[in-house]
């Protein structure tokens, strides 16, 4: 292992190593923990990105096959398509919520 000198603001080294001392645990082994941690959280996320990344290369090659090449634009409307036709599937049909029990 190799050794590393940090400038570290004398409040706070206090600070830390009472909370190391309190954790039963050195101020070495915490910093050596913190960075791991962190160096693990920057490889999932680069993880994450590669993923999405190929997500949206897949996405873009089947819209590709589907439109003939061109390249589809999304408009309001099919953003909310599905959903206003449950709405209005629900008000055709108002027996679905409820509305007219009883009457024959």
């Amino acid at each position: 292992m190799k050794n590393v000198t940090l400038a570290i603001d004398e409040t706070l080294l206090e600070q830390a190593r009472a909370l190391a001392d309190k954790r039963k645990t050195t101020l070495n082994a915490m910093v050596r923990s913190l960075l791991e941690h962190e160096v693990e959280q920057a490889d999932r996320i680069a993880w994450a990105h590669e993923g999405m990344r190929q997500l949206i290369a897949e996405a873009k090659t089947v819209a590709a096959k589907d439109t003939g090449g061109e390249p589809y634009v999304w408009n309001r409307m099919d953003a909310y398509e599905e959903r206003e036709n449950r709405i209005l599937s629900r008000l055709e049909r108002p027996d679905l919520r409820g509305f007219n029990e009883g009457e024959s």
